[in-house]
């Protein structure tokens, strides 16, 4: 009886009907080549929200950004978020999708990321040291061995989760406890669920109201997360109109309310940021440049969370029907940072991946009487992870890389595979200081030069240094040569030293470089001659943005 009644729902539906009420309907359908369009705009809000915001983040903290202090959108801005890891990030997950396949584990996922070679902050930088020091998931996110597990990293790359998952909030919550586990606990991790659930439910459901309470069912109820989204579902129906009050709602509650502010890294929490996206979806009024500046001008994490709610919003309308405005002038050659995808191979994994989840969750795919594939997916209620609070956490799991699975963390951050990098490159240097970010350590080839020794700043205070100690012939004049080149979207400062003198200061950045990247210097070391001296060679950071060092030539010269 079952059977026949589901077949019966089947050929009562529209071919492309995504839009009918699925409360009575067992099934969705959804044709793939509006799968594929729909995606395509979800990729592109996101995009547009980060670009727009870009300028604007962190610069106004628990206060809303004036009007007259937001950038203006103009097109050419869509190609300025390649680097931004709201959405690199998540690419190593469908990476390590796509090369392991929808039931790659846990740890392989860790060790994946534990390989990216972009820069990290927060819990993203928490989650990944921890993974290259051989605590292994689900326990490189646990309170117990980092600071910030409820901040906003896996909300805000959980963007895939959903772009996958048509109509799947299950896969959503499923990926969030594979990947989001790496870096966040509890809230953090829900909050990465929430906005995989809400994407999923964007392509049947264009009411935000209904998206996100949507995304409330994919995620524990007695959280402290949750609680914030039945917030502002409540206020903003008793106020539709006044975003800024609701705004004040939140501040009170979610900023100053010690009670929510548990576990907290102060402004990158994710349930205040959250709520921004939250307040940019529900009084944008689907009006696509207010739900950005809404978003936006709730400050903090005022990139991050533009990007999540313009993700939702444009996937409910698809990319052919946004404006010119945002779905022109994109370059679909140039690959984001530190990925393996430009544009179209994004959307095409995405497809590939989505094809597998729609079956792997009970659904098919099917022919229409027009040749048109179309994905036929179930209704089934989401299953929450368990409840878990960050402020008092449950026991650790005890979790270790084991050696062979160390042994493919290429970057595990040791100083020896660093200095056998700098030994085989230069002979007789030696790196200290280096840390973890950018995977430092050969590059066969970087910005047209072959066999290149990366480096990284230790921390925001404490640069990498290359040292050697060597004798200046007597009677000769020597010199030290060095090219040193930069990251496109970074720069640092070269310091160089001799018997803890510094001779050289020079910034290394776009102005400074020629030929691409590169700086050449010559430092004369002639007053040394007849003695021993010790040279250092600090990759000295500035503004902690993208300040990896790439050394092509370091050669000490007498004639």
């Amino acid at each position: 009886m079952k059977t026949r009644l589901c077949s019966a729902l089947l050929l009562a539906c529209v071919v492309g009907g995504s839009s009918h009420s699925h409360a009575a309907d067992a099934w969705r359908r959804l044709p793939v080549k509006e799968y594929r369009d729909k995606m395509k705009g979800g990729w592109i809000g996101q995009i547009a929200g980060v670009a727009w915001g870009a300028p604007t983040e962190f610069k106004w903290k628990d206060q809303i950004i004036p009007a007259d202090r937001m950038p203006q959108w103009k097109p050419e801005m869509i190609n300025h978020a390649f680097g931004q890891d709201d959405l690199y990030v998540e690419m190593t997950f469908l990476r390590s999708l796509e090369e392991h396949g929808i039931d790659v584990n846990i740890r392989q996922a860790g060790i994946d990321f534990a390989n990216s070679g972009y820069p990290l902050w927060c819990a993203n930088d928490n989650g990944r040291r921890n993974l290259r020091r051989g605590i292994a998931p689900p326990d490189s996110s646990h309170p117990q061995f980092t600071r910030c597990p409820n901040d906003i990293d896996y909300q805000i790359e959980a963007d895939y989760s959903g772009l996958i998952a048509p109509g799947l909030p299950q896969a959503a919550i499923d990926l969030g406890e594979k990947f989001g586990r790496l870096m966040n606990y509890g809230d953090g991790m829900y909050a990465g669920q929430f906005m995989g659930a809400m994407y999923a439910e964007a392509f049947f459901e264009s009411d935000p109201v209904e998206i996100v309470r949507a995304g409330l069912k994919a995620i524990p109820a007695e959280s402290q997360y949750a609680e914030m989204v039945r917030d502002l579902l409540a206020w903003h129906q008793a106020d539709p109109v006044d975003w800024e009050q609701t705004w004040r709602l939140c501040q009170k509650k979610y900023r100053e309310n010690p009670e929510y502010q548990q576990a907290s890294n102060g402004g990158i929490d994710c349930k205040i940021n959250g709520a921004y996206v939250l307040l940019g979806l529900l009084y944008g009024n689907r009006d696509l440049d207010r739900t950005i500046l809404v978003s936006c001008r709730s400050g903090m994490d005022s990139d991050c969370n533009p990007s999540s709610s313009a993700g939702v919003l444009f996937t409910t309308i698809g990319y052919a029907a946004l404006p010119a405005r945002f779905n022109t002038g994109l370059d679909e050659d140039r690959e984001f940072s530190h990925t393996a995808y430009n544009f179209p191979r994004l959307l095409d994994v995405c497809e590939k991946l989505a094809r597998q989840f729609v079956v792997r969750h009970g659904g098919r795919i099917e022919r229409a009487a027009n040749g048109e594939e179309v994905f036929v997916i179930p209704v089934v209620e989401p299953k929450p992870s368990k409840l878990e609070l960050s402020w008092a956490p449950g026991p650790i799991a005890g979790s270790r890389f084991s050696p062979e699975e160390m042994n493919r963390i290429k970057f595990g951050t040791t100083p020896e595979a660093v200095n056998r990098a700098a030994a085989k490159l230069f002979p007789g240097w030696k790196v200290a200081d280096c840390g973890p970010d950018m995977n430092p350590g050969l590059r066969e080839e970087w910005d047209g030069r072959r066999n290149v020794l990366c480096v990284h700043p230790l921390d925001q205070q404490t640069g990498c240094v290359l040292n050697r100690t060597v004798e200046v012939p007597a009677g000769r004049k020597t010199r030290l040569h060095l090219v040193v080149g930069h990251d496109p979207q970074g720069d640092f400062e070269l310091r160089v030293r001799a018997n803890d003198r510094e001779l050289r200061r020079q910034s290394v950045n776009a102005t400074t470089c020629t030929d691409g990247h590169w700086l050449e210097q010559e430092i004369d070391l002639s007053e040394f001659a007849g003695r021993s001296v010790t040279l250092e060679l600090v990759n000295q950071p500035t503004g902690w943005s993208y300040e990896a060092a790439y050394w092509a030539e370091i050669k000490i010269q007498s004639e």
